[in-house]
């Protein structure tokens, strides 16, 4: 077995500069948002970039990782290290996973986003999670990971049949487990798509799994190639059910895959979760898009691991390997990223999200080399690791 680590991939940059080669895409996230200001289309851009109100949350959700920081531990044998974690029952080498982005297939100057970004997850064994809303249909997407494990990121329409279609499609497609999204029955306040009335769905674009689904096809008067406008229309009818916690008594019972509830922030909301068979819990504010509440998911995740035994799985605000490796200090069982590689497929494509998550990657595992820890679980074995800075 090779003794290579994520670390060495600074190496090969390196032996790459002594060959007069510098990298085809920057590692890290500022000069990929510039990059990807560059070649996105503004609508998309500020799609992507774009957040909740005056962009409080947003903000705020990437400096809450400023407020903490990790102990060095000397003398303690760190010169291997293992970042794989354990997910509903399968080990996976990295403590990564790609957030579902809801424009990301059109993120990619092929507008085939999502088969991109499935490919990237093939080659580098970081799960995705991909969204309701993608401009290709589940199974293209489920085929191209191959043998890296997908989760399926559900938005609950308010047609039930519509669901249970879709939670029957993501099952026999082969993904892993279900993403429940909790927080997006309706859309946040966001000024920037506002101020420019854009909104892509509602122009056809990413709705591949309504446009291939039997059931939604029969709410239709025409096809969608025939009248995209009242397609998408119909999408947006029938899109944003607004679950109660009974409505996941039949979501559980629809399907034998591990489910997740997407959008928990609350130790209440997490310690129910299990009493209705829920597997894992998705802390996470959707990035700040959703909603402008001034509270960052960061501060938030250590309640919420401490309140159940669930795997809790953590998105919003991670832009590098340090925030990866604070986030699971503090008992993140998986760490999501979302903008960072939305901007590296804009810029490079499958290369350029395969080139970000190798670079997150690398500095997740030497700061854990540096500071003396082998294993995610020696980060998390002393409650004095992380502090909270300024408190």
């Amino acid at each position: 077995m090779s003794n290579r680590q994520y670390g060495d991939f600074q190496l090969d940059i390196y032996r790459a500069g002594l060959r007069g080669e510098v990298p085809r895409y920057p590692v890290d996230f500022a000069s990929l948002e510039n990059q990807a200001r560059e070649v996105l289309p503004w609508w998309i851009f500020n799609y992507v970039a774009g957040g909740c109100g005056d962009e409080f949350t947003q903000r705020d959700n990437c400096a809450a990782f400023q407020r903490y920081g990790i102990y060095p531990r000397m003398l303690r044998g760190s010169r291997e290290r293992d970042l794989s974690v354990t997910l509903f029952g399968r080990t996976v080498p990295t403590p990564l996973f790609l957030c579902p982005i809801g424009v990301i297939g059109i993120c990619s100057q092929d507008y085939h986003g999502d088969l991109r970004v499935a490919e990237a997850a093939a080659e580098t064994g970081v799960p995705m999670m991909a969204s309701t809303l993608s401009t290709d249909p589940m199974e293209d997407i489920a085929a191209a990971l191959g043998d890296t494990p997908g989760y399926c990121q559900l938005y609950p329409p308010k047609d039930r049949d519509l669901a249970l279609s879709f939670l029957r499609r993501a099952e026999a497609a082969g993904f892993s487990a279900i993403s429940i999204t909790l927080d997006t029955w309706v859309t946040g306040w966001r000024l920037r798509d506002l101020n420019t009335a854009s909104f892509p769905q509602l122009r056809g674009y990413c709705l591949a799994n309504y446009f291939t689904d039997e059931h939604f096809l029969k709410r239709l008067a025409k096809p969608p190639q025939e009248d995209l406008h009242a397609a998408a229309w119909e999408w947006a009818n029938v899109f944003g059910n607004n679950l109660q916690w009974d409505d996941l008594k039949w979501i559980r019972e629809a399907t034998t895959l591990p489910i997740m509830l997407k959008g928990i922030c609350h130790p209440d909301d997490a310690r129910r979760a299990a009493d209705y068979g829920i597997d894992a819990i998705q802390c996470s504010n959707h990035g700040g898009r959703q909603a402008n509440c001034g509270l960052a998911a960061l501060d938030m995740l250590e309640g919420v691991v401490k309140a159940t035994s669930l795997p809790v799985l953590f998105d919003s605000g991670v832009r590098n390997g340090s925030d990866v490796v604070k986030a699971l200090a503090l008992g993140a069982s998986s760490v999501g990223i979302g903008r960072p590689y939305a901007f590296a497929l804009a810029a490079g494509g499958k290369d350029g999200v395969v080139h970000q998550l190798r670079a997150l990657l690398a500095e997740a595992d030497l700061l854990m080399a540096i500071n003396g820890y082998p294993t995610i679980a020696d980060l998390r074995a002393d409650d004095v690791l992380v502090r909270a800075r300024g408190r």
